[in-house]
């Protein structure tokens, strides 16, 4: 055989042994082939994909083909438009299979919003679809700048898909719901990194680790070509250990002689406002807050502290200083009962506004405490841009609420220190 024939067949051998599985080559080739409404629909589907990794479902493992689907069109997206376009369908399938819930939302009072619910979750979905298209825009950008190689551009997808995860939860309204580090939440152990680098760390890791399959394809130096999946999946594991040895050194910082009695009365949404129905709403929770306390053992201790939910009291407290009267006779001797109530501003202020409250009353009728809401739910507690948008919000009142000054630490008699978050509150990192 000639030598350069010699050559050229030893060159082939190699490229053959040193390249990933010929399977794995023919999907990113269909895949990255694929052009208009298909390639849209592929992007839409691997984003779908990764919201059956969040709760309730918690199918991590799809992870990997979503992540990897993604990262193979934006590495062989010819343009930043393209991979904007990759990323905003990506996206929109992520946010519009995880925001079905609010779909519910809509048909409380059906014959009155029931309409609106397929408009609102769409377009929802298509605002923060955005921020995954800005992330695939900005790293096919940075892939043209300077190549960081297969790996590296793993690493720079993850760090910008999570610099717009954090973007998300603050920029215009904030909606911080289904970030990709809250799969883990499934795991005590996998959730202790948050505890230093925030939800956005665990976003950061997950995003890389699920990615980092994509460098399968292409010429590879031989079988190491699976040491960075490897080394990414390491990652995860040693991020578990931690977490287990954080947990497994934690000490127990229960705080002695507190007993919390939590009073849900489990009343339907539409029922909750109904002027005729509202009075025997607080009654019934004022019997629930006063029954002798019980145990599978027998009688238990009495509770120092008693919560009542997001604004369970549907009336203003200001303007019934015998209801406050009622609800203290509710609370423990010696400790608080803590209810959720609207709160407005005093009789001739104007302009007069309302606030989603948290009230912390003692048994002398003493309210010592106060907590406004200061993360609101768009289209449930205000209408967003309301001079465009002339609609009712979703919740009882034709007043939209105002937010809090933000967030504080209440000292109550006899519990430690503490931060409350009411409802929508509670997903806002930080």
């Amino acid at each position: 055989m000639p030598r350069r024939e010699q050559a050229g067949a030893r060159a082939e051998t190699a490229t053959t042994s040193h390249s990933s599985t010929p399977r794995l080559e023919r999907l990113k080739r269909d895949l990255v082939g694929l052009v208009g409404w298909r390639r849209w629909a592929a992007a839409f589907a691997l984003g779908a994909l990764a919201a059956l990794a969040l709760p309730p479902t918690f199918l991590l493992p799809l992870l990997v083909p979503a992540f990897v689907g993604l990262m193979w069109l934006v590495e062989e997206s010819r343009a930043a438009g393209r991979a904007f376009a990759d990323g905003w369908w990506f996206g929109f399938g992520h946010s519009l299979a995880g925001l079905y819930w609010i779909f519910n939302a809509f048909v409380v009072d059906a014959p009155q919003y029931g309409w609106m619910a397929p408009f609102a979750v769409a377009g929802i979905a298509a605002g923060t679809a955005l921020y995954p298209a800005a992330a695939t825009a900005l790293s096919r950008l940075a892939f043209g700048y300077r190549d960081p190689g297969a790996h590296g551009r793993v690493l720079v997808l993850a760090a910008l898909w999570t610099a717009a995860e954090w973007m998300r939860g603050w920029l215009l309204m904030g909606f911080s719901w289904n970030l990709i580090g809250s799969v883990w939440v499934i795991s005590d152990a996998m959730i202790q990194l948050a505890a230093v680098t925030g939800v956005y760390g665990l976003s950061l890791v997950t995003v890389a680790a699920a990615a980092m399959p994509a460098t399968l394809t292409g010429a590879a130096a031989g079988g190491r070509r699976w040491l960075p999946a490897i080394m990414a999946a390491t990652v995860l594991v040693l991020v578990w250990a931690g977490g287990a040895l954080r947990l497994a050194s934690a000490g127990d910082q229960a705080v002695a002689g507190v007993r919390l009695r939590l009073v849900q009365p489990n009343i339907p949404q539409h029922l909750k406002w109904q002027r005729e129905l509202r009075r025997g709403h607080v009654v019934n929770q004022l019997w629930m807050s006063t029954q002798p306390p019980a145990s599978d053992a027998g009688p238990a201790a009495a509770p120092t502290h008693v919560i009542w939910a997001e604004t369970a009291v549907p009336f203003v407290l200001a303007d019934s200083p015998s209801l406050i009267a009622a609800l203290a006779g509710a609370a423990p001797p010696g400790g608080l009962i803590i209810v959720g109530a609207p709160r407005t501003t005093s009789a001739g202020v104007e302009p007069r506004r309302v606030w989603n409250s948290l009230f912390a009353i003692g048994p002398g009728g003493r309210i010592t405490a106060t907590y406004d809401k200061f993360h609101l739910v768009p289209f449930g507690e205000y209408v967003p841009f309301r001079g465009i948008l002339d609609i009712p919000k979703l919740t009882a009142g034709r007043q939209d609420f105002s937010p809090g000054p933000g967030l504080r630490t209440l000292a109550l008699t006899g519990l430690p220190p503490v931060s409350p978050l009411i409802c929508y509150e509670v997903i806002f990192p930080g």
